[in-house]
This record gives structure tokens, C-alpha cells and sequence, in this order.
């Protein structure tokens, strides 16, 4: 099953307990922490030491002591015990990882989900003290106050970031607003009393301008040193760990999306790894006797979640990965373009670049990918607890943490940590269930409900305090923006360095039609957002039925879009039921219409049997219809995607005209719209029509 022929099913469809169970078993679950044993006297002697700790950190003394109380055997300082690699090993077949295990070089074996495919042979890695420091991390890897990574996530300063949390905790944000290399870039920054004002980040013209791990920069700068025109755009804020929602991606620019936004997720990876790393190095040099303070982790080990629409858009992102980070290995890679992999092509040459960018190969949208990260391999198919990235649609990961109406066990713990969300094709996400992602970002960076084996000690302050989603950085990639975006943007996004919307100005679509037809924009007034629905539904029968009644047969191949499945409902229903549409035939196609049944009625709206056709977005994002017979265009509501107004409206009429069925210049459209439907109007019309279609006095405008 694919997602173009059950996506807008699963969108509105409740969870499938049957279903789950096979994923599971396909997938694999979230393993179940099991507790270490230990003596007693390295129990009492260690929760000494936690207890003495404790009291030099009031701020959160009572959130330790309910972690301790809860899983007091968790509780303790990690012994580094490297005596021998041999009891190492044991110690990795007998109990799960641990939020830093494998960080430190162990291999782990033994994952719950990898019971269909021999475990391969595992890295043979020294024990740290056997290696010196400088060959298990960088150089770079020092401090450095200037290093984004150190300023925002490993040691931020309390004297910056302490007011801004304030002023986000109490709602108070500054826009800023500035126009670079022909992109709006909106910023909103927290407002702090006393501060010197926002400045636009540093320009980021190539690696040479980043701070990257070594590794990082030595692969780049043989192969892709200076970056292209959208990198430049996006990188200064991506780097700068401010919340990102761009919202030019487009087919052309993909690839240069997913370079620059990858290329960040395994810098922040692979600082965070070798920071842990030095730590542990340290700490068994000194035998755990180490006067400073070492934080330099979360609650769990999962730093990265990526959520994708597709398993062919996750092919995607995970070989970009692995070509800028080059690993030696790819453990259980066959299992992995096994069940992601597929180069057959199911649709015809017909169908349009942005189709098959996001359909072609395996277009199922269940799916859910943990990614580990070893000194010189990656691993497919880790447990979600034992993985650096998780890549996931909304759909697989909704159901891996499961429901309170389900008899699964709901398990959100994994995501405590995330230090970077990474939503690309966004857009495509819109048209699946997008319920499903507002639930996941409310899920992100909670308190866990069980310690899963984390060292209390070196924990980061700002996790203990609560404070976690103040650091994650959001990146959001979308071919164009939507009030759902914007939404997601003020309602979960709160990160103390700032948040920027990067946008180009639209030309509009409307003079690429392809075709002479007469566009009519007709604007109907409501009172507000919710009133909306009602407001269309008034205008649309006092103002377009009658239009369609007057003369019945003038009404034949008439095509009617509507973006909204609810509102396709209406009209439907009203088209079903009013009298005074008796002598006008129907006919439709939504997203839950099968391929028989959008068949037939294509054929009787081709063949005059039905006069009038209805049609759902939905139904054109997982089809793409090429439907003939159209004469005349209404639409109930714009698109969100700019692409389909094209396609529906000089795409449908040009066939016409080529089919004799229609004279040229004699098609015509005609749309309805509302002050709320400035952003799809823009995208459409252009900025500059746009502004004055929304605010001018007159409420019909005509375009040839």
C-alpha cells in the first residue's frame, strides 16, 4: 500500500491496532529500559555522592530527588570501568544502552528490531584508556566562545539567556523585518529591556565561514566548499540555532535544502558525540575524579528527529548524510534499500516534476528510522534510545508512541532530548494528517517518565530546570506558507536565540496559464476566521448557483475546486438535496473517491451525462487528474499549493481547446475569496495585487 492511494484515507482515519502490530514487528519496538544490578555498597556510597551534589544544586534538588526516588539504582554516577574490553562487551549484551553508551566507543549489540538479519560484525574500538584523547576526538573540539554550538547548547551564558527566557515566558517578542538578496526575512527576537536591538547574522558564503567539526570541513572543501544562492539564504540563521521556517523550497532547490540542513544536523551530532567522548576520556583518566562540573547531555541519547512524508524522501535525506560524512560502514544498509529502496516508476510520463519528486520510489508514508552514529560507521535500524537521529513520517512516529485510546504503552520519553526538529516538505505534510505532527511537537521535550539509565551528573542544567524546548532549534522546509505554519511556528517554537521566516516575493501565477481565459476574483466579507466557512457556503449559493441554474445546460463542464474536504461535504450535499438544482447533474472525485470510481466520473463529466464535476486538493495532490471536458473553472477556495491553480485552470481549458471542445479565449474561471485567504491570493496573483484585492473597496476583479 502506497501513500498516494491511502494517504488521505489514513488522514482522517483512527489508529489501526492491527496495523501497529505489524509495523512493530517490521520496525521494531521501543526497547524497555532494564535496571542494572549493582552491590550495596556501591549504591550507598554512590547515592552519598548524589546526595552531597544535590545539595549544591537547589534549583532542581527536588526534581533529583523524585528521579532517585523513582529508579534509585539509576541514580548513581556511571562507573567507567575499561579494565577489559571483554566484560565490556558483556556488559553490552546484557543490558540496553545507556543515554551515552556506544558515545563512549562500545559496540552495542543485541537490538530488539534486528531479528530478521544477522547482527553484523561490530567495530573493534579500544578501551579510552588505551587511546589517547586526541585520536577519539578532534582538535576543534576545545572550547570556543565563538562556536554557535558552544554559545547555545553546550554553555550558554546564564547573563543572556536568563532575560530572554523571561520575556519569552511572559510572551514578549520583537518583530524585525529586512529584505536580503531578493528574500523577506521576518524575525522574531525576545524582547529584553536594555537591549541593543537585532542584527542580521553574519553572511555565510562556504565552509570557510562555519564552524565545523574537522571532519566535516575536510569533506566539504574537496567537493562543495562555497555554497549556492539558497544555502547562502538559509545557513546564517540555521548555524546561529535560530528556528528557521523557509518557505522557497522547490523542486530545483531541494538538494541544496537538504545539503545545508544535514550538513547542520551532523555538525551538532558530531560535537555532541565527541564532547561525551573527551568526558569519558577524562573521567577515566582520573579515575571519575573530576572537580569541575561535566554536562554534556540530555535524558536520553536521541538529539535529531527529522519527519519526512515519504520512505523515498527519507532515501533521500540519509544518503545525503552519508555523503558528507563519508562512514567507513553502513551496518544493516541491504535491510535498509530493501524495505525503503524502489526504482520502479508507477505513474505516467505525464505527470509533473513536483509529482514525482515527492512520489517516485517508495512513497509509503509509515515508516520510522533510528540512526546511530559510531567513531567511523553508522547503523541502521538502532533503537530509538540507542540512536543519535530518528527519521520518521508523523504517521509512524504517532503510532511508535502510541495513544491513550490504545492498549499500547504511550512512550515519548525518546523524544526529551531533541535538540533539533527538521520538518522538510511541509507542504506535503499538510496534505497527510497534520493532527499528527501538532501531536508529536507536543510531545517534544517533556520530563521523562522514567530515567532510562541517564547519569544524573552530567545532565545539562537547562533539562533538569525544564527548560529544553527554550533550546531546541525548529527547521521547517516548505515550498510555500500556510496559517498551519504559522501556527505550529507561535504556538511550539520558542527558541531563546530568535525565530526567522525566509520568503521570496510572489510574482503570481496568474499570467502563466498557458491559455487566454477571463479570471474573475470576487471577494465575500467575514467577520472572522471561524465565520469563514459559513460565509463562503452563503456566497457561494446566492452568488454562483444561480450562475449555474439560470440556464442548465450552460452549466455543462463545469469544474468546481474545493480545497476543503468539509466543504466538499457541503456542497455536495447541497448539490444532492436542493431543489433547485434538479435539472443540474453531478458528478465527484475527493481523496476517498477509488480509481473506479474517479473513473466514471471523469467519463460522464467528459461525455455531458454530468454537467457539473466537484473536485478536492486533496484529490489532485495524490492523482493529478488529467481531466477533460472543462469549459468553465469555479473556485469554492484557493489552493494552497500555487502549482495546482495552474494546472486546474489553464492546464484543464488548454486540453479543451486542443480536444475542439472548447473555442479559444472562451474559457473562464471564476474565484471566491476572503481577507483570510491573503496567502494563498498572494502566491497566486502576486504580493503587490494581492495587498490591493484585500483592502480595496471594490470586491470583483477581472483578469484577461
Amino acid at each position: 500500500m502506497r501513500a498516494r492511494a491511502r494517504g488521505p484515507q489514513q488522514s482522517r482515519g483512527r489508529f489501526d491496532s492491527q496495523r501497529l502490530a505489524e509495523v512493530d514487528e517490521v520496525e521494531g519496538p521501543i526497547p524497555e529500559e532494564e535496571p542494572e544490578e549493582e552491590s550495596e555498597d556501591e549504591m550507598d556510597s554512590d547515592d552519598e555522592d548524589d546526595e552531597e551534589s544535590a545539595q549544591n544544586a537547589q534549583p532542581y534538588m527536588s526534581l533529583m530527588r523524585s528521579l532517585v526516588e523513582s529508579a534509585p539504582h539509576k541514580a548513581k554516577r556511571r562507573k567507567l570501568d575499561h579494565s577489559s574490553t571483554e566484560e565490556s562487551a558483556k556488559r553490552s549484551k546484557t543490558k540496553p544502552a545507556s543515554n551515552d553508551v556506544d558515545m563512549d566507543g562500545e559496540p552495542q549489540d543485541g537490538d530488539a528490531d534486528l531479528v530478521d538479519e544477522p547482527e553484523e560484525a561490530p567495530e573493534e574500538i579500544d578501551a579510552p584508556e588505551e587511546v589517547a584523547p586526541e585520536d577519539l576526538f578532534d582538535l576543534d573540539d576545545n572550547l570556543d566562545t565563538t562556536d554557535p554550538f558552544e554559545t547555545h547548547i553546550s554553555a550558554p551564558d546564564d547573563a543572556i539567556v536568563q532575560p530572554r527566557l523571561r520575556a519569552i515566558k511572559a510572551g514578549n517578542w520583537r518583530t524585525e523585518r529586512v529584505t536580503s538578496k531578493g528574500t523577506r526575512i521576518q524575525v522574531n527576537v525576545p524582547n529584553v529591556d536594555g537591549s541593543d536591538g537585532w542584527s542580521m547574522p553574519a553572511p555565510v558564503n562556504g565552509i570557510a565561514d562555519l564552524k565545523l567539526k574537522k571532519k566535516l570541513d575536510e569533506t566539504l572543501s574537496k567537493k562543495h566548499a562555497t555554497f549556492d544562492l539558497v544555502e547562502q539564504t538559509i545557513a546564517p540563521f540555521l548555524f546561529d540555532y535560530q528556528d528557521v521556517l523557509y518557505c522557497n523550497r522547490t523542486v530545483a532547490s531541494a538538494d541544496s535544502a537538504r545539503r545545508i540542513t544535514c550538513l547542520h544536523a551532523l555538525n551538532h551530532i558530531l560535537k555532541t558525540r565527541d564532547r561525551v567522548i573527551k568526558n569519558n576520556a577524562r573521567l577515566a583518566k582520573d579515575n571519575g575524579n573530576v572537580d569541575v562540573d561535566i554536562s554534556d547531555q540530555g535524558f536520553t541519547r536521541p538529539k535529531v528527529l527529522i519527519l519526512l512524508p515519504t520512505r523515498n524522501s527519507c532515501v533521500k535525506m540519509v544518503d545525503m548524510l552519508c555523503s558528507l560524512c563519508e562512514p567507513d560502514a553502513q551496518e544493516h544498509r541491504k535491510r535498509f534499500d530493501d524495505t525503503y529502496v524502489e526504482k520502479d516508476t508507477r505513474f505516467s510520463d505525464d505527470k509533473p516534476d513536483d509529482f514525482r519528486d515527492l512520489f517516485a520510489g517508495n512513497d509509503d508514508d509509515m515508516f520510522r528510522l533510528g540512526m546511530k552514529f559510531m567513531r567511523k560507521n553508522v547503523k541502521y535500524f538502532s533503537q530509538f534510545y540507542n540512536s543519535d537521529i530518528i527519521f520518521a513520517s508523523p504517521l509512524g512516529l504517532r503510532m511508535a508512541i502510541g495513544s491513550e485510546e490504545e492498549e499500547k504503552k504511550v512512550d515519548y520519553d525518546f523524544l526529551s532530548s531533541i535538540e533539533l526538529v527538521i520538518v522538510d516538505q511541509a507542504d506535503a505534510l499538510l496534505m497527510q494528517n497534520w493532527e499528527h505532527v501538532e501531536y508529536i511537537f507536543e510531545h517534544l521535550n517533556l520530563q521523562p517518565k522514567d530515567m532510562h539509565d541517564a547519569d544524573i551528573g552530567r545532565i545539562r542544567r537547562w533539562y533538569l530546570d525544564n527548560n529544553a524546548k527554550f533550546f531546541r532549534q525548529t527547521v521547517i522546509l516548505s515550498a510555500f506558507n500556510t496559517p498551519e505554519l504559522t501556527e505550529l511556528v507561535r504556538t511550539q517554537c520558542f527558541n531563546f536565540a530568535g525565530k526567522a521566516r525566509l520568503q521570496q516575493e510572489c510574482p503570481g501565477v496568474i499570467q502563466y496559464l498557458g491559455v487566454k481565459a477571463r479570471q474573475t476574483f470576487s471577494r465575500f466579507d467575514a467577520k472572522s476566521i471561524a465565520a469563514d466557512p459559513d460565509a463562503r457556503f452563503s456566497y457561494f449559493t446566492k452568488a454562483i448557483i444561480p450562475m449555474l441554474t439560470k440556464r442548465a445546460k450552460d452549466a455543462t463542464g463545469t469544474l468546481i475546486f474545493i480545497p476543503s474536504y468539509l466543504d466538499f461535504v457541503r456542497v455536495r450535499n447541497y448539490f444532492a438535496n436542493s431543489s433547485d438544482l434538479d435539472s443540474v447533474t453531478f458528478g465527484t472525485i475527493s481523496e476517498y473517491a477509488d480509481v473506479p470510481e474517479a473513473s466514471r466520473a471523469r467519463s460522464h463529466f467528459l461525455n455531458g451525462r454530468h454537467r457539473v464535476l466537484l473536485y478536492t486538493e486533496r484529490a489532485h495532490h495524490f492523482r493529478r487528474y488529467q481531466i477533460k471536458g472543462v469549459k468553465r473553472v469555479i473556485m469554492y477556495g484557493l489552493p494552497d499549493n500555487p502549482i495546482f491553480y495552474r494546472e486546474i485552470t489553464g492546464g484543464y481549458l488548454q486540453k479543451s481547446e486542443q480536444a475542439l471542445m472548447l473555442e479559444p479565449g472562451q474559457g473562464t474561471v471564476k474565484v471566491m475569496f476572503s481577507k483570510y485567504d491573503v496567502m494563498k491570493l498572494e502566491r497566486v496573483v502576486g504580493t503587490q495585487r494581492a495587498a490591493k484585492m484585500i483592502s480595496e473597496q471594490g470586491d470583483t476583479f477581472d483578469f484577461v
